[in-house]
């Protein structure tokens, strides 16, 4: 049996469930794979995404904004109802007493002037579904507000504190949202530094401050896995404590709220205490999340960073074991959040996400026995490599044959989510093209239209940042190529 080279060899470090420095699982990497290679008119190197993103235009802003907050209300419960699910890292039991405190600055200073008002960007645009619908000349939902905090920022930048960094955390989620993914990046290297500078002595974080610590450092570990997975950047330095850092736990309904922790200066805490809660402190997706991505990340240690030939045999233990894991990650779900393996699409967003996210999972635990094939049609006769083919082309259909349902995960994972599905589409494609693997796919007017959808909805995200206009490019050409190829081998009239 042949073997496949997966990626250049990097001594392992100890801890497996951080993204190795150097690894093969970008999408860009399957256009080295043979047919798939066919797909496109030249190569295109890896390198390429990061290079579009870095010489990008700069995201523009009006300098001087005025404030409508006359739907404030609505926006802090979009917020919370339907924002901040995904991040955790506000909360709601000291959000009454932080607006107070920002319409007393009146929005002009301070970190909770800051927070408040990429709250209300984060809400407004929660309510305004995939910013891939937005006509490109209209200006995206909570733009005003993020302007006004991106204002706050430099002086918070030079502030060594909790609030400082999640004030930064959530800016990153906004540019998240905006596809901005170098952008986000940098203030996440940013607050790397922060965080590593509080989690390096245990005095440094005062007790009412740790869970928010906790949430700030797991969502920064997160975004940064997640660009690290697709992007060649430098890692920050906090994988470092990775598996010292506490899980969340909960917020306490009582914590101080000054950025500089003086607990002499709260002038709202005795109005604040009475208040209800302007949100439920959700934490079900968030730590699901966590699990997931550091799941994600030993894939990548243990499959795409060697390239020191993996066999069949080498392969099958490991492809067993991740996949043991992915399966007692999906059952320790909590039922509220636990999707169904259903094929019809889901009413829950919460639920949407993780379910694609888990099916991208096993699409790339499995995804080296297909480069097996390409590699030698012959290996398919191992049932145990056609099998687990079969397993990899299945998780990969299951990401795109509802493809809009997608947009439930727009807010955080638009670019993240737009890469997977192109990367699952070459796969895809390269096996219709191969006589070993084609059998194992839909039919061919199924698998037709269903491609001819994920490229209509990656083109619709084109004009967000030039790598996915690449992208895009990428895929459309693949696809006519790919017909072309079909045509002439017989299969297509």
């Amino acid at each position: 049996m042949s073997a496949v080279e997966l990626g250049p060899w990097v001594s392992p470090p100890a801890n497996i469930s951080v993204m190795p420095k150097v690894h093969t699982t970008p999408a860009l990497h399957l256009l080295q794979w043979p047919l798939i290679r066919d797909l496109v008119s030249r190569p295109y190197d890896p390198q390429n995404l990061l290079q579009l993103e870095m010489s990008r235009e700069p995201l523009r802003m009006r300098s001087t904004v005025s404030l409508d907050l006359s739907d404030a209300e609505m926006y802090v419960h979009a917020f919370f109802e339907r924002a901040n699910v995904w991040y955790a890292c506000v909360n709601p039991y000291t959000w009454t007493r932080y607006y107070r405190t920002a319409l007393s600055q009146g929005f002009r200073e301070g970190p909770e002037s800051c927070i408040v008002l990429l709250v209300l960007a984060l809400g407004s645009a929660s309510m305004g579904g995939s910013i891939s619908r937005i006509p490109p000349d209209q200006e995206p939902p909570g733009m005003t507000y993020f302007a006004a905090a991106w204002s706050l920022l430099p002086s918070l930048m030079m502030r060594n504190s909790v609030l400082s960094a999640q004030c930064m955390l959530l800016a990153s989620a906004y540019l998240f949202y905006l596809v901005r993914p170098l952008e986000a990046w940098t203030l996440l290297s940013n607050i790397s530094v922060k965080l590593q500078l509080l989690l390096g002595s245990p005095g440094r974080v005062p007790p009412h401050w740790r869970e928010m610590c906790a949430r700030v450092y797991w969502n920064t570990l997160l975004f940064e896995s997640d660009l690290l997975a697709e992007l060649d950047l430098p890692q920050s330095g906090i994988v470092q404590f990775e598996e010292s850092a506490d899980l969340p736990g909960g917020f306490e309904e009582e914590e101080y709220d000054d950025d500089d922790y003086d607990d002499d200066d709260d002038d709202d805490d005795d109005d604040g205490d009475d208040d209800e809660p302007v949100g439920r402190d959700e934490l079900w997706y968030f730590l699901s999340g966590i699990a997931l991505r550091r799941l994600l990340n030993r894939v990548s240690h243990m499959i795409y960073q060697k390239d020191s030939p993996l066999t069949v045999g080498s392969l099958e233990p490991i492809v067993s074991e991740l996949d043991f894991q992915l399966s007692q990650w999906y059952e320790s779900l909590p039922l509220p959040v636990r999707f169904p393996h259903t094929r019809t699409p889901l009413s829950d967003p919460v639920q949407t996400v993780l379910r694609h996210r888990y099916f991208a999972c096993r699409t790339i635990i499995y995804r080296p026995y297909i480069q097996i094939v390409l590699e030698n049609e012959q290996a398919a006769m191992d049932q145990v490599v056609r099998e687990n083919c079969r397993r990899c082309l299945d998780a990969a259909i299951r990401q795109l044959e509802h493809i809009t349902t997608h947009h439930a995960g727009h807010l955080p994972y638009l670019w993240q989510g737009a890469l997977s599905m192109v990367s699952q589409t070459l796969l895809i494609m390269g096996a219709s093209m191969s006589p070993a693997l084609s059998p194992l796919l839909p039919p061919p007017i199924q698998l037709d239209a269903m491609i001819s959808a994920v490229v209509a909805e990656v083109e619709r995200y084109a004009h967000l940042a030039p790598s996915l206009r690449l992208s895009a490019e990428i895929i459309r050409e693949a696809e006519e190529r790919r017909q072309i190829f079909l045509r002439t081998a017989g299969v297509r009239v």
